[in-house]
C-alpha cells in the first residue's frame, strides 16, 4: 500500500514537470529519419541483368548525349570501341559499386561534421526531512553540453573529405579498367575472327591439294608419302581452325562481360575493331611530358594522394585528442511542495589526461601515414615501370609491323607470280594452291604483328590513362540509368 502511494505521488510530481518538455521532444522526434526496407530479390535482379540490350531507348539517349550527335539509325549497324566503351560505362556493375562507395564516403562527411548532442538527466528524489512541506519529492534536471576543443571537428571533416575524394577518383580508375578490359576483349575477338577467316581459306586450299594428290597418286605421279604429308597438314589445319573458332566464341562472351550485358545481348551484333589502324596519337604518348603527366595526373595516383591526405588529417585528429573536451552541466531542481523551491547550478567537467595522453592512437596514426606514403611511392614506381615497359614494347611492335608488312607484300608478289605461271602452264594447280597457303601464313604473321601492336598501344594508354581526361563527369561519377535493383516492401 505504501509503495503504491509513493509511486502515485512520484508520477504526479514528474507529470507536472514533463509537460514542459513534451512539445520539445515531439518536435525532435518528427525530424527523425524512418527506415524503409528495400529487400533484394534475386530472381528480379537476375531478370533485370539478363534483359539488358544494346537497343534500349534510354541507352540510346545516353549514347547520343555523350557522342554529341543524333543517331539516324538505331540499333547501330556496327559497334566500335568508342560506342561499346560508352555501353560499358552505362551497364557495367563495377561502376555501380564504385559510385555506391563514393556515396557512402560522402555520407561520412556528414557524419564527421556532426556535433555531439547535449544530454538531459531527470533524477527524481525523496527527502522526508524537509520541514513544513506537503510533498517531500524533489525533481532535479541536469544537462550535459559537450564542447569539442582543439579543432577536432575540423580535422574529422578534412579526413572525411579526403576519403570522399579518394572514392570519387576510384570511379575514374574503375572506368579506365572497364575500358581497358573491353579493348583487350575486342582485340582478341577481332584477331580470332580474322584468324578463323584466314584458316578457313587455307583449309579449303589444303583440302583441294589432298584431292589433287589422291588423283595424282592413282596416276602414279606422286608417292604415298607426299599424300600422307598433305593429309597431316590438313589435319593440323582443321585443329587450328577449330581452335580459332573456339577463341572467337570465347572472346565474344568476354566482350559481353566487359560491356556488362549477357552474351545473348550480343547475338547478331557486328563488333568492329580495325586492327590495321595505327593510332595517330601513338607518337605523342611516348614523350617525356606525358610520362610526367602519368606520374602526377593518373586517377589512381591522385587517389593515393587523397588517401595520404586523409592519413594526415587522422594523425592531426589524434594529436588534437590529447586535449580533453569540456562538458558544461547546468542543472535545475524543483521541489513539488507548496513553496515550489527552484534551485539552479552550473557544473564543469573535464577529463584529466594524467594516465593516458592518447599516445597509442597517435603512434598508430603515424604508422598509417607512413603506410600511405609507402603506398604512394610504390604506385609511382609502378607507373614509371609501366610507362617505360609500354614505350619499349610499343617501339618494338611498331618495327615488327613494318617487317611483317614487307613480308606480306613479298609473299603477295610471289603468289601473283605463281598464278601467272599457272596461266602460262609453267605451274600446276597444286603449286598455285601451295602459294595461296603460303600467302595465308604470311597474313597470319601480319595479323599477329598487328595484334601485338594494338596490345602495345593499349598498354601504353593504360600506363598514362590519357583519354580518360576528356570523359564527361556525368558518364563516370553519376549513374546514367535508374537503379531498379531493389524493391520496397508494401
Amino acid at each position: 500500500m505504501t509503495r503504491g502511494l509513493i509511486s502515485c505521488a512520484l508520477s504526479n510530481s514528474v507529470g507536472r514537470l514533463s509537460h514542459r518538455y513534451a512539445i520539445f521532444a515531439l518536435v525532435l522526434l518528427t525530424g527523425c529519419t524512418r527506415f524503409q526496407s528495400r529487400p533484394i530479390l534475386p530472381a528480379q535482379t537476375a531478370a533485370t541483368l539478363d534483359a539488358r540490350t544494346l537497343d534500349d531507348p534510354a541507352f540510346r539517349a545516353f549514347l547520343e548525349k555523350n557522342l554529341g550527335r543524333k543517331l539516324d539509325v538505331w540499333p547501330l549497324p556496327a559497334w566500335d570501341f568508342e560506342t561499346l566503351t560508352l555501353a560499358a560505362w552505362y551497364y557495367h556493375p563495377s561502376l555501380d559499386v564504385a559510385r555506391a562507395e563514393w556515396q557512402a564516403a560522402q555520407g561520412g562527411i556528414t557524419t564527421a561534421a556532426g556535433r555531439p548532442n547535449p544530454t538531459v538527466s531527470v533524477t527524481p528524489g525523496y527527502d522526508a526531512q524537509i520541514p513544513d512541506t506537503p510533498s517531500p519529492w524533489i525533481v532535479p534536471v541536469t544537462f550535459d553540453v559537450p564542447i569539442e576543443t582543439a579543432g577536432k571537428r575540423r580535422r574529422r571533416i578534412e579526413q572525411a573529405r579526403s576519403l570522399s575524394e579518394s572514392a570519387r577518383l576510384n570511379i575514374a580508375t574503375t572506368a579506365w579498367q572497364v575500358r581497358s578490359n573491353l579493348r583487350a576483349s575486342l582485340i582478341d575477338f577481332a584477331a580470332a575472327s580474322q584468324r578463323e577467316r584466314i584458316l578457313r581459306d587455307q583449309l579449303d586450299a589444303r583440302d583441294k591439294i589432298v584431292h589433287l594428290l589422291e588423283q595424282q597418286l592413282q596416276a602414279g605421279a606422286v608417292s604415298a608419302a607426299d599424300l600422307s604429308q598433305a593429309r597431316l597438314a590438313l589435319a593440323q589445319l582443321k585443329l587450328d581452325f577449330a581452335d580459332a573458332r573456339q577463341q572467337a566464341a570465347d572472346a565474344r562472351v568476354r566482350v559481353a562481360d566487359a560491356v556488362g550485358v549477357s552474351a545473348r545481348a550480343l547475338e547478331g551484333v557486328d563488333l568492329a575493331y580495325d586492327l590495321s589502324a595505327i593510332p595517330a596519337e601513338a607518337s605523342a604518348l611516348t614523350t617525356t611530358e606525358l610520362r610526367e603527366q602519368a606520374l602526377t595526373n593518373r586517377a589512381d595516383v591522385l587517389g593515393a594522394l587523397a588517401d595520404y591526405a586523409a592519413s594526415q588529417s587522422a594523425l592531426q585528429l589524434e594529436i588534437a585528442r590529447q586535449f580533453p573536451d569540456l562538458h558544461l552541466g547546468p542543472g535545475y531542481s524543483w521541489n513539488s511542495g507548496s513553496s515550489g523551491d527552484n534551485e539552479w547550478e552550473l557544473g564543469l567537467t573535464v577529463e584529466l589526461p594524467v594516465l593516458n595522453q592518447n599516445q597509442g592512437p597517435i603512434a598508430e596514426a603515424e604508422a598509417r601515414r607512413a603506410v600511405a606514403a609507402a603506398n604512394f611511392n610504390a604506385l609511382q614506381a609502378k607507373v614509371i615501370t609501366d610507362v617505360d615497359r609500354a614505350v619499349a614494347v610499343w617501339q618494338v611492335a611498331r618495327e615488327n609491323v613494318v617487317t611483317f608488312e614487307a613480308l606480306a607484300t613479298a609473299q603477295q608478289k610471289q603468289s601473283d607470280a605463281v598464278a601467272a605461271q599457272a596461266r602460262a602452264g609453267a605451274a600446276d594447280q597444286v603449286d598455285l594452291l601451295d602459294a595461296q597457303i603460303e600467302l595465308g601464313a604470311g597474313e597470319l604473321a601480319q595479323l599477329d604483328g598487328r595484334v601485338k601492336l594494338q596490345q602495345a598501344f593499349g598498354a601504353l594508354e593504360d600506363a598514362v590513362q590519357r583519354p580518360l581526361a576528356g570523359v564527361r563527369a556525368s558518364v563516370i561519377e553519376q549513374s546514367p540509368r535508374p537503379q531498379a535493383m531493389t524493391q520496397n516492401q508494401p
